[in-house]
């Protein structure tokens, strides 16, 4: 299940095009140099100078700052180990440009202070992002995740206010009810994410650590519970205070919306495109055009099926813990086997049968007579095997030589494709044939029995299991289509070699894609 913010189906980096996605990937190379982490604290301390207004900064001032950071923290290393202005010309390089560079000529006091460089530093918008989005992952906690429940009551006033706004003329009020429910309902997909997420991931690690997930299996199915049971209260009262807005007039108010707008760097007609693009998304959240669910709705189910995903895992952890036996324990009685063993020897043999320990083969050869060596040799006992001087000591076998004739047979090929052509034209006939007379009622030839069976296996590879039931499948080719049908009598076919029993099916065929579109247009 997915949620977007806009009506195009796809988040907005998707139309980047590829040079201009691969520029803001390479801002990350940081996080893969050999002293990523001292990194990482030089971009901490900029922040630290940023956060009073201090943007352009030389490196003695990031000095500082990361002496004043070391008071608290003792993973700070040193600045006087660090070569901070090599460190900040690597971030503000090409490849990077995490941070922008300029030469600042008013701290040149003398002319040898004019003679040396003197640069200043600051953070270019998008790398300020990219050291936030480093931080996020490094400071995220999975205890975070959560579905808000209390939420849905500001959402119904901002509906409700929205629309008063819109009715009194109050630009003011129209933009900040518009951009306040934005912000809310984007968070509120980002949460759903992150605890979907999460629970997988308890799913993959209860195995290990079952304790963890019995002491808080009643918080979180309580708060799954209260969540959905919330969204089911809210659902109808926020579709009718979308109603409401839409009746104020929805186009005076993205006009209204745009006007207050204040980011100056897009022309008024974008604004107003981004605004009827929140719009949409707001509106998709609780109102559908046609048979599709809201994206409430989806929230619903999909927190419905995670609460049974929840209480199955709970019903197998609990099994697993009565009878005594998981992974955990297993591991547990495979260690003190090994820890009793009679020797190392014994233990080392006993892990390496547990999990499937082999020696690695560094350098290997066939021999010239296999059939001379029993399979069941081990490689001790087996006789050795001439090796190339150049594979033994460069480690590169030698050229296998000048290539060969390439060696054709046309005859050969073209006697098969004759044969594939006429088998083609068969299987199109016998296919044409079973449009023209059907399945039951009569006795197929060889054929039509071929044709039938082939598309009756991809009807079968494909079919639909509901409950454990066959509920349907459907096999095709370019003639025809054939479909199963449910039926409680079920059906046979009768072919040259014997019958063919369905029970519970009959065989629907109709005529398939170009062939059905030609007998439609035939007078």
């Amino acid at each position: 299940m997915a949620f977007q913010r806009d009506d195009s189906g796809a988040p907005e980096s998707f139309d980047l095009d590829s040079l201009t996605v691969s520029d803001r990937l390479r801002l990350f190379n940081f996080t893969q140099r050999d002293d990523d982490v001292a990194y990482l604290w030089v971009l901490r301390a900029m922040n630290v100078l940023r956060g009073v207004h201090q943007l352009q900064v030389h490196p003695d001032d990031v000095a500082r700052a990361l002496n004043e950071l070391a008071l608290a923290h003792d993973e700070v290393p040193s600045a006087a180990d660090l070569n901070l202005r090599a460190m900040l010309d690597n971030l503000s390089a090409d490849n990077e440009q995490v941070l922008y560079r300029v030469e600042d000529a008013a701290r040149c006091g003398n002319l040898a202070a004019y003679r040396n460089r003197q640069s200043v530093y600051q953070f270019t918008e998008i790398g300020y992002r990219v050291y936030r989005a480093v931080e996020e992952v490094i400071g995220s906690r999975v205890q975070d995740a959560n579905l808000s429940r209390l939420v849905f009551a500001d959402i119904l006033a901002d509906f409700r206010a929205l629309a008063a706004a819109n009715r009194d003329g109050d630009r003011d009020g129209v933009y900040r009810k518009l951009a306040r429910l934005d912000n809310v309902l984007e968070d509120m997909t980002q949460r759903a994410a992150r605890f979907y997420l999460t629970l997988n991931d308890v799913a993959r690690t209860t195995d290990i650590s079952p304790e963890t997930f019995l002491r808080y299996k009643h918080t979180l199915l309580a708060h799954m519970s209260e969540f959905t049971a919330e969204l089911e209260r809210y659902a109808p009262r926020l579709a009718e205070a979308v109603h409401e807005v839409e009746d104020s007039g929805v186009e005076t108010l993205l006009e209204r919306a745009a006007a207050v707008d204040e980011r100056p760097m897009m022309r008024p007609a974008a604004r107003l495109e981004d605004w009827r693009r929140r719009w949409i998304g707001l509106r998709q959240w609780f109102l559908t055009e046609g048979a599709g669910e809201t994206k409430a709705a989806q929230l619903q189910g999909a927190t419905r099926t995670a609460i049974s995903g929840v209480i199955a895992l709970l019903r197998q952890v609990t099994e697993s813990r009565r009878g005594g036996v998981s992974r955990t324990t297993q591991l547990r009685h495979l260690a003190a086997w090994a820890a009793g063993a009679p020797g190392e020897q014994a233990a080392n043999a006993l892990v390496s049968a547990a999990f499937d320990l082999r020696s690695v083969r560094h350098l290997s050869g066939a021999h010239d007579d296999d059939d001379q060596i029993s399979p069941r040799t081990t490689w001790w006992d087996a006789p050795g095997v001439e090796v190339s001087i150049s594979l033994f000591r460069h480690g590169k076998r030698p050229a296998p030589g000048g290539p060969q004739p390439v060696r054709t047979s046309r005859g050969a090929h073209a006697r098969l494709r004759q044969k594939q052509l006429a088998d083609r034209a068969a299987d199109r006939e016998a296919a044409t044939d079973l449009l023209d007379h059907g399945t039951h009622g009569r006795v197929l030839n060889a054929a039509e029995t071929r044709a039938v069976l082939k598309l009756l296996t991809r009807a079968l590879q494909a079919r639909t299991i509901v409950a454990g039931r066959l509920r349907s499948g459907t096999g095709s080719s370019d003639v025809l289509t054939l479909r199963l049908v449910p039926s409680e009598r079920g059906s046979q076919l009768r072919t040259e070699t014997g019958t063919l029993h369905l029970p519970g099916f009959t065989l629907e065929i109709k005529p398939h894609g170009a062939i059905r579109r030609r007998r439609t247009e035939t007078p």
